[in-house]
């Protein structure tokens, strides 16, 4: 009998036709919701939640730094009531800039305008640094959210792949993609997540820098317009404070064409994740360049969210004006950023012994592993209960909210799933 043929069903949509395919898939939150199933059903204790980017305790609880919710309960009604200036208080933005240099300030005109987190910062760098229909550049290892902002105004994402063949900062393809880019764009916005990269732990050198803005400054000089968006979301994260700055200093005395930008947060510096406040901090030689800065950041907030969090802004300003807090928070953040690094210590000592293959960790919530298929993997892993996030090129790994007790033997079993999955990949091409 033959089959009937069907009629093509026509879905019915009322949305606009640019919006109309648009469905969210976030690996992160989807691993996350079947790490909370098992936890339901088996119990937190048996469970290794490795999928969450956000610092939980060794008894498994979000941390809070004490000093920060001591500060924040003793703010004013009304700071955490009023509206604030669309562009932000104007002592937190000040504050902001001395947050993000610390001693390393480059020369030149510096601004910066309160977002909604990091997110918001990274919105309004590619909502208006980067030409509609044109491609940002950023690495093959990347926060999928630069993808889902790129689409939503109007540009796309393309790719470099961020490591050589031994695991340095691969420069060749980096400058083979700008090269192929300029010949069809006037323009470019890079984004570099760095230091403490999400989903690595990896950091540019003072050496790859240097190489970089070689490549921005020659386009530069034949009028091409290049902005440079440096994602420091995890920063305190990466090391001492002025060490992991140091590069900063290179954006000073730039050509007036070279925008430089920062995308600075409170989420995880301050543990303030769900208070959504960051800023977008511009660097130039040209004062006219940062002026504008501030007017189509300020449409954009206003087309946006109007204005952003008072209270967490006036927490910022509090806390870093009283020295005795601020000494305070200080021990207690460096203490949060060692518990982190111990267990990433951990992972990466047992994956050395074990042979498992990681990307270079040097400090942030993520160690990432390479695999072929990073979804089959993550799914083996289940089977001893621990969840992580499968990304395209591999597996993400959150030592931020593992324990230091549940993160032993992690790399060990992760190993142990990866040899299965390559042995059935293996067989299934061997019987074809």
């Amino acid at each position: 009998m033959p089959f009937k043929k069907r009629k093509a069903m026509i879905k019915l949509t009322m949305a606009a036709t640019h919006s109309s395919d648009r469905k969210l898939h976030d690996a992160i939150f989807e691993a996350n919701a079947a790490c909370q199933e098992a936890i339901a059903k088996n119990g937190a204790d048996a469970v290794t939640n490795a999928t969450i980017g956000v610092v939980l305790d060794e008894e498994g609880k979000l941390a809070v730094l004490p000093t920060v919710e001591k500060v924040y309960r003793s703010l004013d009604m009304r700071d955490l009531t009023a509206y604030a200036p669309i562009t932000g208080l104007p002592n937190y933005l000040e504050m902001v800039k001395n947050l993000v240099f610390a001693d390393n300030e480059p020369e030149g005109y510096i601004e910066s305008v309160a977002t909604a987190g990091g997110t918001g910062a990274i919105h309004h760098a590619i909502a208006n640094y980067a030409e509609r229909n044109d491609a940002v550049l950023t690495s093959d290892w990347f926060w999928g959210n630069y993808n889902i902002i790129c689409k939503e105004t109007g540009k796309y994402l393309l790719t470099f792949k961020l490591f050589d063949e031994e695991q340095k900062f691969n420069f060749g393809d980096f400058k083979n993609r700008v090269d192929m880019l300029m010949e069809v764009q006037n323009s470019l916005l890079i984004i570099l997540n760095t230091p403490a990269h999400n989903p690595t732990g990896f950091a540019l050198t003072e050496e790859d820098w240097d190489n970089v803005l070689d490549v921005v400054k020659s386009y530069a000089a034949k009028g091409k317009k290049m902005s440079i968006l440096v994602d420091i979301a995890y920063i305190d994260f990466a090391g001492e404070k002025n060490e992991t700055r140091k590069f900063m200093t290179k954006f000073g005395g730039l050509n007036e064409n070279i925008l430089t930008l920062f995308a600075f947060s409170m989420s995880k510096s301050y543990t303030m994740y769900g208070q959504r406040t960051g800023a977008l901090v511009a660097v130039s030689s040209s004062k006219e360049v940062t002026e504008e800065f501030i007017n189509i950041c300020k449409y954009s907030n206003r087309a946006t969210w109007s204005n952003i969090n008072r209270g967490a802004q006036a927490l910022l300003v509090k806390l870093n004006q009283d020295k005795n807090a601020f000494a305070d928070y200080t021990k207690e953040n460096i203490e949060l950023y060692e518990m982190v690094q111990n267990r990433a210590n951990v992972f990466a000592q047992e994956a050395e012994s074990c042979g498992l293959n990681f990307l270079p960790y040097k400090g942030g919530f993520f160690i990432a592993v390479p695999s072929k298929d990073p979804i089959a993997v993550c799914n083996k892993l289940h089977d001893d209960l621990i969840f992580a996030v499968p990304l395209k090129l591999g597996i993400r790994i959150a030592a931020c909210s593992v324990s230091l007790a549940k993160i032993k033997g992690v790399a060990e079993k992760l190993k142990s799933a990866q040899d299965k999955i390559d042995a059935e990949l293996k067989s299934k091409r061997k019987n074809k």
